[in-house]
């Protein structure tokens, strides 16, 4: 597995983010255990996903500036398509 150093502030951003997210699904889980309206729970669905989209917009900025760039001026072009693959999987 291919690995990528990445700032502690950068880590601790995401970290900070992730649980943050980590505690928004708990709290949906305890939405549907307590049986909440509907439109409210997904309403905190939709809220999770734009939070998770936010980390992955995050890591994909600096992926294509670092890595990516890194891997072209090695003359490895491969690292677009394997991009645009990620991208895909990232916009559906």
């Amino acid at each position: 597995m291919k690995s990528t150093p990445h700032s502690e502030k950068l880590k601790s951003n995401l970290g900070s983010r992730l649980n943050r997210i980590e505690g928004q699904i708990r709290g949906i889980k305890g939405m549907i255990e307590k049986d909440v309206y509907c439109d409210d729970i997904l309403n905190q669905i939709a809220a999770v996903q734009s939070a998770l989209n936010s980390v992955g917009k995050m890591l994909l900025e600096g992926h294509m500036k670092s890595c990516v760039v890194e891997r072209i001026q090695q003359g490895d072009h491969e690292v677009i398509e394997e991009l645009m693959k990620t991208m895909n999987k990232l916009l559906k």
